[in-house]
């Protein structure tokens, strides 16, 4: 929507395409491909900041670089944050949502294998992405239900995720951020905290991979664990880990690549609890809002 033939053309590498899924200045996206013949799996990368207009999705371009590396195309996605003229609820939602679903166009163009879609997400962005994975159970009436057929994920990879939004209210995380993005208090707006908390719409019936700094002093390491154990016995494939450090985005794991290109995604859930020792200690420290 709204690209040139030019911005459309193909690029690989650490190159980007710049492509916008909407009409607003902040509803686009990086698109970047793999050298060599499609389809290529896709990573959905969504940045966090706590839903904020003071980050954007240059969080993410590292990661983004490693994951062409890899073989693995990368959209790195920008949305309508809090600050932003229709940010929070419900531009925020609709914004990520539009923007995954825009990956049905783009295929012809860029060889996309969408049957292998990953959404990765860091803090607030872990968020969304976990959101992502269960946006099909938003009742029809929902103003954050875009689509009846929304893009179906492979799976979602999150890092210190706010993944219980409920739950960040009354922890009052960020000055009480949650207000601001869903405008209201769970009593002033019970609707939106259970449609807009992954906690509140399960099962999902994706596989889902949580990594959270055991000394996370930001979001604490207790609202992943948590949500686990409630998606777990929803019946929900969701695997956990504790990593030592804070709030460090790691882009090197083997699991941001087996995930979405293994067939046998229980077993790759289970590489990375049983095996963390196959994990290096590169990383990019994100920020700490």
């Amino acid at each position: 929507m709204g690209e040139s033939s030019e911005q459309r053309q193909r690029q690989t590498g650490t190159s980007f395409d710049r492509l916008a899924y909407g009409a607003d200045p902040f509803q686009y996206g990086e698109l970047y491909v793999p050298e060599g013949p499609g389809p290529h799996p896709v990573v959905a990368l969504i940045h966090g900041g706590f839903w904020r207009k003071a980050y954007d999705l240059t969080l993410m371009q590292g990661l983004a670089q490693n994951l062409v590396a890899q073989g693995i195309a990368a959209w790195n996605i920008e949305y309508r944050r809090i600050g932003n003229p229709g940010g929070a609820w419900p531009g925020t939602f609709l914004d990520v949502a539009a923007a995954t679903d825009y990956l049905n166009d783009l295929v012809p163009i860029y060889q996309l294998d969408l049957r292998r879609v990953v959404a990765v997400g860091h803090s607030a962005g872990g968020h969304l992405a976990c959101w992502l994975t269960c946006r099909h159970l938003l009742p029809s009436d929902s103003e954050i239900n875009t689509s009846q057929t929304p893009l179906k994920l492979r799976g979602a990879i999150s890092q210190a995720r706010v993944v219980d939004l409920e739950q960040a209210w009354q922890l009052q995380l960020s000055q009480n951020v949650v207000q601001e993005l869903l405008r209201g208090s769970p009593s002033e707006q019970p609707a939106r905290y259970v449609q807009a908390s992954p906690a509140a719409l399960l099962p999902s019936g994706t596989s889902q991979i949580l990594v959270h700094g055991s000394i996370d002093d930001v979001v604490p390491i207790s609202i992943s664990r948590s949500y686990a154990h409630k998606a777990s016995a929803a019946g929900d494939n969701v695997s956990a880990t504790g990593t030592t450090g804070g709030r460090s985005l790691y882009t090197d794991r083997p699991q941001f690549r087996s995930l979405a290109t293994h067939r046998k995604r229980d077993q790759t859930l289970d590489g990375l609890i049983r095996k963390p020792r196959i994990w290096t200690t590169q990383g990019i420290q994100i920020y700490n809002p």
